[in-house]
């Protein structure tokens, strides 16, 4: 039982971690309308963001 406390923690810090940069992406996209972010970096966070919505 106490083996499987790490991999637990590990995980939920993981999905908070989407989780947060989700927000934060989009925040930063909203304020910053100059293209600051390149289109290959939008297009892991789609695909990051349909695998989140998709699992």
């Amino acid at each position: 039982m106490p083996q499987m406390f790490p991999l637990n923690w590990i995980f939920l810090f993981i999905f908070f971690l989407f989780i947060f940069m989700n927000f934060y992406i989009q925040i930063f996209y909203h304020f910053n309308n100059k293209k600051m972010l390149s289109n290959s970096m939008l297009k892991i966070y789609k695909n990051k963001k349909l695998l989140i919505w998709k699992w």
